[in-house]
């Protein structure tokens, strides 16, 4: 007898072994040795839910709450009232850090802001510096 079927049938002699023990075992018995019935099964585990403080408003990272129109004229109007005060104009990361806004915010704030004529902008990408019109 060659090593390879040695080795298959003791394999083949264990499976049935293990396979006649749990059938000859309650189901108590089965919940009391892999832990009862509130472990998780095979897959991804759950996510650990660690509040994270981004920044002033203390959400969590990932996706925004949805804004109401109300919200965001809410906003344009204190980054207008910011930019006023600055001759030059304010980038808007001189914006977000004054107002304590999330990176976030920003881009739907700014462009609600240009495309009524309340904002203007200079350059391109980070440099760009917005202004009161």
């Amino acid at each position: 007898m060659s090593l390879r079927s040695q080795l298959d049938e003791l394999a083949a002699q264990f499976a049935d072994a293990v396979v006649q023990a749990i059938r000859g075992s309650s189901l108590e018995e089965l919940l009391g040795e892999t832990g009862g019935a509130g472990t998780r099964g095979p897959g991804r585990p759950r996510a650990a839910r660690v509040a994270v403080q981004d920044g002033a408003h203390g959400r969590r990272p990932g996706r925004l709450p949805r804004r109401s129109v109300e919200e965001i004229a809410a906003e344009l109007e204190r980054v207008v009232a910011l930019v006023k005060k600055s001759k030059a104009g304010l980038r808007a990361e001189e914006i977000r850090a004054a107002l304590k806004m999330q990176p976030k915010e920003m881009p739907r704030v700014l462009k609600e802001g240009l495309a009524a004529k309340v904002l203007k902008s200079k350059g391109q990408k980070r440099a760009t510096t917005y202004t009161a019109s």
